[in-house]
């Protein structure tokens, strides 16, 4: 895991190595101060001595100005390292979410991904700076402080030795108690965003259903949830200050007493026992020592903290597609035959789960094909495995005669093009939103491919015309003006296989007969494939297929399967009747 996060870091290595140093060289200035305080105290206050205490006193103003200026400098390296680290960090998993297959998000799920891109890297920046300053500087103060008091007084010192077992016990105990409520809490997040998610996404719905309540209950009931967790975790890392105090005042009142006396019995004398310079000195060490515990038990509360979140991002930068090119892959789709042999899927690999069965198909190059079939028929799963975005769990799918796992998935998609029912339109201009199928189309290309798609007409209404600005998910364009430019925009690629996945089912009949028209007159060398639920809208392909249950029930052209296939037979009449009953 660590090493899979330390990929990230990349061109921020050098701050990182650099913070440690100069939190060493600031904690170095720090320890050498109440060596320097003790020497002002014996050696200057106590003999009188103005020229010495000029000179320790210039030592002093010169030494803490370096202690400062490493400090502000370590700051600036640890902010611009960890900065850095968690926007290569979010780069990464981003790239890595694009290249994982449906199966790969589905395992995740949008609102994890979400969480983990935000929330989880957020966590790792904070303790990523406190691991290269305070991780560092922590074990620096209390080593060279304790090298520094058992010089001092060495039969004194052993109260540490006392102490940072019982604070290192403590904790230990703290952070084994607390790891598990942060790895829940971290996965009720999922479940909060997803539930956000959900309601800003169907806000119309909600509000059209009038369900504000029922949705605030929802959000109420998971927020309550991660407050408990929360609770809980910090009431139990609030264990940790008390435990610090205790040990803190335990070793003060120590020194105290004993460095007291011992001073009492030397008269003070830092030849013959304890001078009082000393143990003022001592008294620094012992805070130096414990604060830097207290900053220790810091740095291991953020890393509990923040444990549970690298896991998760390790999770997403060491998934693998399922989804992969072979060795030598194909670049070049010939054309736009489509072949199923033996073709069965399951999303689950489990045979008893598959949504196709056992499908033999032969599309030729240029056709034109109907998909029709009842909700649940696997109409939808037939044309994903085509463009590879699932692979096929038994059988071959071959694309202009090579089977699709052996190709380019890159050139695959780039010759395929999917116009979904509920396709997306981005923020951004219609001519911004068309250069998604083609980056360098003209003016020109994209207005012709508008034209086929029957979307040049109402453009041209819109006082900027291609210019128009789209909000995001085209909120302020029709359902059926967003199908149209989502065509465009399919058109654009200049595909060999062009699917539309009941994209025309937010038009009218007479413009999406228009549309079929413009396809069989302007691309006729494009593979057609176009799942409806209207007749109306295949009976004029070469061949209609008729899918039941995963399975294909009929296959021919429209007259043929009049004859020969009840359920498009009963889909036709009671259309046809519908159409009847509304004249």
């Amino acid at each position: 895991m660590l090493k899979t996060l330390a990929g990230s870091i990349r061109e921020y290595k050098k701050d990182s190595i650099l913070t440690p140093i100069l939190v060493s060289l600031e904690v170095i200035m720090e320890v050498i101060i109440p060596l320097l305080m003790a020497r002002l105290i014996d050696y200057g206050i106590d003999c009188g001595d103005m020229a010495y205490i000029l000179k320790i006193g210039f030592i002093l103003l010169i030494t803490a100005m370096m202690s400062l200026f490493f400090g502000v400098a370590a700051g600036k390296t640890a902010a611009r390292a960890s900065a850095g680290f968690a926007g290569n960090l979010r780069e990464d998993m981003y790239r890595r979410v694009q290249q994982f297959s449906f199966s790969n998000i589905d395992r995740f799920s949008t609102a994890s991904i979400v969480t983990r891109l935000t929330t989880d890297v957020t966590n790792i920046q904070n303790a990523y700076q406190m691991i290269i300053r305070m991780a560092f500087r922590s074990p620096a103060i209390l080593i060279f402080a304790l090298v520094c008091s058992i010089r001092i007084d060495a039969k004194l010192s052993l109260v540490f030795f006392l102490a940072i077992p019982i604070l290192a016990v403590g904790l230990l105990i703290i952070m084994t108690s607390v790891h598990p409520i942060f790895e829940r809490v971290f996965h009720t997040y999922d479940d909060l965003n997803a539930v956000v998610q959900e309601n800003l996404y169907g806000i119309r719905v909600v509000k059209s259903y009038v369900r504000e309540e029922h949705e605030i209950g929802k959000f109420a009931k998971i927020s309550n949830k991660i407050y408990k967790d929360f609770t809980k975790a910090e009431q139990t890392l609030a264990l940790n200050m008390p435990l610090m105090q205790f040990c803190v005042y335990g070793c003060m009142i120590f020194i105290s007493w004993f460095g007291a006396r011992a001073v009492v019995a030397s008269g003070g004398n830092a030849a013959i026992g304890l001078s009082t310079g000393e143990l003022m000195s001592l008294f620094t060490y012992t805070m130096q020592i414990l604060m830097s515990l207290m900053m220790l038990s810091m740095v291991f509360v953020m890393i509990t903290i923040s444990r549970t979140s690298a896991e998760r991002i390790a999770e997403i930068l060491t998934e693998e597609s399922s989804l992969k090119n072979g060795e030598n892959p194909i670049t070049e789709v010939k054309d736009g035959s489509i072949s199923f042999e033996n073709v069965s899927f399951s999303y689950s690999n489990k045979k008893e789960k598959e949504c196709l069965k056992n499908i033999n198909l032969k599309i030729e190059s240029g056709e034109t094909v109907g998909i029709i079939g009842g909700t649940g028929s696997a109409k939808s799963t037939l044309i994903q495995l085509i463009p590879r975005l699932y692979d096929v769990t038994e059988g071959r799918l071959l694309v202009g005669g090579v089977d699709v796992r052996k190709m380019d998935l890159k050139a695959l998609r780039e010759q395929v093009a999917v116009v979904l029912q509920k396709n997306t339109l981005f923020s951004g201009t219609i001519k911004e939103n068309l250069r998604w199928g083609n980056e360098q189309a003209s003016d020109e290309e994209m207005r012709y491919a508008c034209q086929l798609a029957q979307a040049d007409e109402f453009i041209q209404r819109f006082p900027d015309k291609y210019d128009t600005y789209i909000e995001q998910g085209g909120s302020n364009v029709s359902g059926g003006q967003k199908q149209r430019l989502c065509i465009a925009r399919a058109l654009l690629k200049k595909p060999k296989i062009l699917i539309l996945d009941d994209s025309t089912s937010a038009v009218d009949t007479k413009t999406d007969a228009k549309i079929r028209q413009g396809f069989k007159e302007f691309i006729p060398e494009t593979t057609k494939l176009i799942i409806a639920q209207r007749v109306s809208s295949v009976q004029d392909a070469d061949k209609i297929i008729v899918m039941d249950n995963g399975s294909i029930s009929g296959w021919g052209s429209h007259e043929e399967l009049l004859r020969s296939n009840p359920i498009y037979r009963e889909v036709y009449e009671s259309q046809m009747k519908g159409g009847e009953d509304d004249e």
